[in-house]
């Protein structure tokens, strides 16, 4: 039996484009703020949440969006936490990675550059500072991901 009779003549592929339509409106909602994944070192919660911070008295129309995880990559709770992280990256227009020397070694943050590709997320890392501390992570060079300065973050931002 089945549902309605007769044919829209929509294929497939015209309701997949209308849901990432749909999809793209909602990341953005209805205030035209841009919704940000970042990703960072859990070490660097306190750097990050100053940028945060500035970023809303500047009144961008940047919204971040993250999971703060203490737990190590292959905790028992590891597969949960990466399902809830996937969803907030996923609502995402864009990933920024905020580099600091505790970057190199944040497995989280790797899964998390590496997840934002495969779902075909724009990715940006950003430091504090005028030059990134340290030498950038493979996974940031291995990808050519865009590294700039956090205070022409809003500008990079803008070109999505």
């Amino acid at each position: 039996m089945g549902g309605g009779g007769g044919s829209s003549g929509r294929s497939l592929g015209d309701t997949r484009h209308l849901e990432d339509r749909a999809k793209e409106i909602l990341q953005q909602g209805d205030t035209g703020r841009k919704n940000v994944f970042i990703s960072f070192a859990y070490e660097d919660v306190d750097a990050v949440n100053l940028l945060r911070g500035q970023a809303r008295n500047e009144n961008t129309d940047i919204e971040f969006n993250d999971l703060s995880v203490k737990e190590p990559f292959d905790s028992q709770r590891g597969e949960y936490i990466r399902q809830k992280i996937r969803e907030r990256i996923n609502q995402s227009s864009t990933t920024v990675v905020y580099l600091s020397k505790e970057t190199r070694n944040s497995r989280w943050v790797k899964w998390e550059v590496e997840k934002s590709i495969e779902l075909g997320k724009r990715v940006i890392a950003t430091h504090s500072g005028e030059s990134a501390p340290g030498p950038v992570p493979d996974f940031i060079e291995d990808n050519k991901i865009k590294v700039v300065p956090w205070s022409k973050l809003a500008n990079e931002l803008r070109k999505d």
